[in-house]
């Protein structure tokens, strides 16, 4: 799968399901990811040091896979977005977006690089290309490139039917920490301001034909979502897969030399 079919996929009224890459450092062990049923990862840079070259050989590497990388950037800003897809990635998801200047900057630089300053600015706004020959270049040349957007405060949630109008938006992502932070209810995600928060954004997205994300750890929470409306399915990360399963192997293993 590439990012232009991941996005079909969504399209069409489907689900992709994917795992966040947080902790794993080693891009030599990437193959193993393909066919364990992921379509896509996203590779956090937003909470997780890695240098542009480390970027890069990750992101090399899942392009020799079917598993499509999407890359969590620092901020929403344009230079990220760029850096990220010019080093491999398929795709960007842009943390704690309140704006629609904000959006209309990670989408003009995921959906038309490399037009830049008022060039880019001309083209989300009013879709006003150079020239015809120009839009499809632009269109092929990013035609694999996946915008998604992250909604992660009250304000963001109560801006969202005025952001998600930006042409070019291919998800939006709720960030579960930060979003019950902002409130009030810190990790309690039984609570239903959480609970009514997150389904607003889900159904504000899906009546304008955008997929969300709602990123838990738990299969529990992730099926709830799925339950709830989110398609672009993001669940646990490879931290989690690392503890869960060392606890269970071992957990095994130490019940069965006891009982010998």
């Amino acid at each position: 799968m590439n990012g232009a079919e991941l996005k079909q996929v969504l399209k069409s009224g489907g689900r992709v399901f994917g795992t966040m890459i947080s902790v794993s450092r080693n891009p030599k062990w990437i193959p193993s990811m393909e066919g364990i049923g992921l379509d896509y990862v996203v590779i956090d840079t937003e909470h997780n040091y890695r240098s542009r070259g480390e970027l890069g050989d990750f992101l090399t590497m899942f392009n020799t896979t079917g598993v499509v990388p999407i890359v969590r950037i620092p901020i929403p800003d344009s230079h990220y977005v760029t850096m990220a897809i010019d080093a491999g990635a398929q795709g960007v998801l842009a943390p704690y977006c309140e704006t629609v200047e904000q959006v209309k900057e990670v989408v003009g630089a995921a959906k038309w690089r490399p037009l830049k300053g008022e060039a880019v600015r001309r083209v989300v706004d009013s879709g006003d290309h150079p020239s015809d020959a120009t839009r499809e270049y632009l269109e092929n040349r990013n035609k694999n490139n996946i915008a998604i957007i992250g909604i992660e405060s009250q304000a963001g949630v109560d801006n969202l039917e005025n952001m998600i109008k930006v042409p070019g938006i291919d998800g939006i992502f709720v960030g579960p920490n930060d979003m019950s932070i902002q409130l009030g209810v810190p990790d309690m995600y039984d609570e239903e301001i959480y609970k009514t928060t997150v389904k607003k954004v889900i159904d504000i997205s899906e009546a304008n034909g955008v997929p969300a994300l709602v990123h838990h750890q738990s299969p529990e929470l992730s099926k709830y979502w799925i339950g709830q409306g989110a398609r672009f399915v993001l669940h646990g990360t490879d931290r989690r897969a690392f503890i869960e399963g060392f606890k269970a192997d071992f957990g095994q293993l130490r019940d069965h030399a006891e009982s010998c």
